[in-house]
């Protein structure tokens, strides 16, 4: 399973200098011109796992984007820019940014940020993740709980993994939807209490680690055997 990150800058050179950089590293890039796209693309339909967002763009700038974004998503953000004073990058986390780097950027510094920051992602999406004593395997779609394998359609392995990659983190049932459903999706947002009911019963004892957290969304507890 793929990790992609989107590139939001109006500088055709850097936007194509850094895709070019992750791309080498193995990700999929999406690129955005300007704020407006940035969102468009972040909230369409593929499935965003970093932002690498600049500040001066046309339309919407960075700051605004990055409201946009933290309004509904905790994924995390790398701000880049040329404003590479103190001020603006205490501003810059104040507002909800992840990291900061300032152009022109060193190729070793950039990759090590971006990795910092997709540490939980890739921590899940290698070759397997194990929590809880549930492994699962984007590669193959296995899934295996309490060593007996599980049989998931595709939205219930989606769901497992969206749970999967932020063990300890209380996910909203809105945040949930659009990950696993989309932005587009214009059903009962409950749809996610009856598929993580049969979620869990397909997870038999392991089920048990998809806790319910009162009046706002889901848990997956992965600590533990």
């Amino acid at each position: 399973m793929e990790i992609t990150v989107l590139v939001a800058d109006d500088d055709a050179v850097l936007r194509e200098l850094v895709r070019d950089i992750l791309v080498k590293e193995g990700f999929a890039v999406l690129e955005a011109v300007d704020g407006r796209q940035a969102i468009d693309l972040f909230f369409g339909p593929k499935t965003v796992d970093l932002v690498v967002l600049d500040v001066m763009m046309p339309f919407f700038d960075g700051w605004d984007v990055l409201e946009e974004i933290r309004a509904r998503s905790d994924v995390p953000v790398l701000m880049l820019t040329a404003l590479g004073d103190e001020g603006h990058e205490a501003s810059g986390l104040r507002k909800g940014a992840d990291d900061y780097v300032a152009k022109p950027f060193r190729y070793g510094v950039f990759v090590a940020r971006v990795r910092a920051l997709l540490r939980p992602v890739l921590k899940v999406r290698g070759d397997a993740a194990e929590h809880g004593g549930i492994r699962l395997d984007p590669a193959t779609r296995d899934v295996v709980a309490g060593g007996l394998p599980v049989a998931l359609d595709a939205k219930e392995f989606a769901l497992l993994a969206v749970l999967m990659r932020n063990p300890g983190r209380v996910l909203t049932r809105e945040r949930i939807l659009d990950a696993v459903w989309g932005m587009d999706y214009d059903g009962d947002v409950r749809t996610i209490d009856t598929h993580v009911k049969t979620l869990r019963a397909k997870l038999g004892s392991a089920g048990s680690r998809i806790a319910t957290v009162r009046g706002a969304g889901y848990r997956f507890e992965g600590d533990g055997p």
